[in-house]
């Protein structure tokens, strides 16, 4: 019994020597870390880790022994700790004076030594928290472990309230070791309390001041590994709680560094099977990716992945989510990159979206939305594709949901329109031709006030192509229409800025035949007493 007695005590010192040491060395980091310019965001979460750690060191009691398992494990951790502050102080000194071989390798160095740390601390928490641990004094409470029923039941009340009144969050939050709780219920085998704990995980991250601290303390390699091996739910969950995280481009590296890129993209591959199942985690799994693309060295790694192929497969799918996601996906990766659009093109996604537009297909007006979207930033600035467009008869699909489609798929058609008009003269004439006119026309008596300023504007671009002016002047209605809108005030002050009306009369009066016929129709009706009082005042 004094042998024992005895060997606790030399331990002790040496403990409380190492956790001196390992202090002493993390205040010095935190200090060098200040100075740091380069990747401050990661420096901060390393600073967040070594903080956790310290307050986690003020927390161990000065006497204890761990039943079962030599106290050796406690200093173990803290050599491994010392071991892990050095590594960092040497890169932190390679940032401060910028030595480092590459940025993209030094992200991959400090997203694994944050890593590191956060092992340490869920480490140092069960030193502190594990049932094992009783301290040597005579007064000691056992207290029996909660079950898994009454951990559930504790979460499900959590949730219930946070929906009910966000300040329950902030109570949460504000209550210590509460985050590491919840996050170590996302390790536990029960599916029920994995579940809820995501749950709860999710309705924090919604908070932009309490998902950094997620972040801070390891959540991304946790909703990672169940993302990989959860439940069809937990992974659901996973998702959406690494959509919040990553919103903004915020986190990117830690899910790369998880292995997270990885997991998504399997997820994408297996919606690829024609079955439609699983469309709702695909879906989310292609939202995370359209976060972590923002940053180009992701992007080009995802590429080299087959994103593209898939996102094209994803469109063909029987499953509207995985659609409707996929495109949106496919929109982010062309949008400013030509290399990106071309290897759309190539694997036949021109065709494939067209065909999502084709009022005789089945699918959704929200995925014919997505689609005219993703075509306007797939083809613009290409001769080449926009040719495609027309030979694959984009403009007739869109002239039919002009005059056929829900009012949100009217609108996505008007501004395909627009945009179709500022091309050249070559789609100017075709639209004409195709019948737009009429349909433009119709809709400067919309009730949006955006959807009539969208047409004006596509009409003025297609009456600058003479053939258009003389098939507009043909029909009386169409003058008739934009003269019962025109406010007499309204339309003094914009005939006198514009000017159009001088060059008019200068052609009728060199007997131009349209000009003639443009001045005949607007002299026979209420307006030409407003034009004499203008030009004769």
């Amino acid at each position: 019994m004094v042998e024992q007695q005895q060997l606790a005590g030399t331990l002790t010192l040496t403990l409380s020597q190492q956790q001196q040491q390992t202090t002493d060395q993390i205040h010095s980091l935190i200090s060098l870390s200040h100075q740091i310019k380069p990747f401050s965001s990661k420096w901060k979460t390393i600073r967040h880790k070594l903080d956790q750690i310290l307050s986690i060191f003020t927390s161990l009691p000065p006497e204890f022994h761990l039943s079962g398992h030599p106290m050796t494990s406690l200093s173990d951790t803290l050599q491994f700790i010392q071991q892990t502050t050095s590594s960092c102080t040497t890169l932190a000194h390679k940032c401060l004076d910028h030595s480092y071989t590459g940025k993209l390798l030094m992200q991959s160095d400090l997203d694994i030594i944050i890593s590191k740390f956060d092992n340490y601390v869920n480490t140092l928490t069960e030193f502190v928290t594990a049932d094992e641990f009783s301290l040597r004094a005579s007064h000691a409470i056992v207290v029996s472990r909660p079950g898994v029923s009454m951990k559930k039941q504790a979460l499900v009340t959590f949730n219930e309230v946070s929906q009910e009144d966000e300040k329950y969050v902030k109570i949460g939050m504000e209550i210590d070791g509460f985050v590491n709780v919840l996050l170590k219920f996302l390790g536990v085998k029960d599916v029920g309390v994995q579940e809820e704990a995501l749950k709860a995980v999710a309705v924090i991250c919604g908070f932009e001041c309490y998902k950094s601290v997620l972040v801070g303390m390891g959540v991304v390699g946790l909703l990672v590994r169940g993302l990989e091996s959860g439940s069809e739910l937990g992974k659901e969950l996973s998702a959406r709680c690494l959509m919040k995280c990553t919103a903004g481009c915020d986190n990117v590296w830690a899910v790369s560094a998880c292995g997270g890129v990885g997991v998504l993209l399997k997820i994408c591959e297996s919606g690829c099977d024609g079955d439609g199942g699983g469309g709702e985690l695909v879906g989310l799994a292609c939202g995370v990716l359209r976060n972590l693309v923002g940053v180009d060295e992701i992007r080009r790694f995802v590429i080299d992945e087959g994103a593209v192929e898939l996102c094209v497969k994803l469109v063909r799918s029987k499953n509207e989510c995985s659609q409707i996601s996929a495109m949106e996906f496919l929109q982010v990766l062309a949008s400013g990159n030509e290399f990106v659009k071309g290897l759309i093109v190539n694997e036949g996604g021109i065709r494939v979206l067209v065909r999502v537009v084709d009022r005789k297909s089945s699918y959704s007006s929200k995925a014919r939305e997505k689609s005219i979207r993703a075509l306007m930033v797939l083809c613009s600035d290409s001769a080449g594709y926009m040719n495609s467009l027309k030979n694959y008869g984009f403009m007739d699909h869109i002239l039919y949901l002009l005059h056929n489609g829900e009012v949100s798929v009217q609108e996505s058609a008007l501004m395909a329109a627009s945009w179709l008009s500022a091309t050249s003269d070559e789609f100017k004439k075709a639209m004409g031709d195709a019948g737009y006119i009429a349909e433009l026309v119709r809709f400067l008596d919309a009730k949006s006030f955006e959807a009539r300023e969208i047409a004006a504007e596509t009409l003025l671009r297609l009456l600058t192509v003479p053939r258009n002016q003389k098939r507009f002047v043909q029909t009386d209605q169409n003058v008739n229409l934009l003269l019962q809108m025109i406010d007499p005030e309204e339309g003094r002050k914009k005939i006198l800025s514009s000017g159009y009306l001088k060059n008019i009369e200068k052609l009728a009066e060199d007997q131009v035949l349209d000009a003639k016929k443009i001045i005949r129709n607007l002299s026979s009706s209420r307006i030409r007493s407003i034009i004499r009082g203008i030009w004769h005042s």
